[in-house]
């Protein structure tokens, strides 16, 4: 069973930025697709950004132009640079690898 490890989350005023890291215990060379999701206090965990084999990369509306998501297969990482943080962006967020493996969550937190 892989394993995802995040790091990087914390918290951060509204303006700010952070940088999520995800190492996988295996090669991610093959996967199809790793990303991030979210979870907010009483709502339902959603996509914040994928990245796929192809090199594509797909995001929510509510973080384009602000969040960018990059891979590195030689390091088995997936990394979310997440810039100009809103108070509605505070979630735990979750490590994503293709076909359904997952991390145990990492909490931003976006206040002043």
């Amino acid at each position: 069973q892989v394993q995802l490890v995040e790091s990087g989350g914390g918290w951060v005023q509204p303006g700010g930025s952070l940088r999520l890291s995800c190492t996988a215990s295996e090669s991610i060379f093959r996967s199809t697709s790793m990303g991030w999701y979210r979870q907010a206090p009483g709502k339902q965990r959603e996509v914040v950004a994928l990245i796929h084999k192809i090199g594509s990369s797909t995001y929510a509306d509510a973080v384009k132009g602000r969040f960018t998501i990059s891979r590195d297969n030689f390091k088995n990482a997936v990394y979310l640079e997440m810039n100009s943080l809103k108070p509605e962006d505070t979630a735990v967020y979750y490590c994503y690898k293709s076909p359904d493996h997952w991390g145990q969550g990492t909490q931003v937190t976006v206040s002043s």
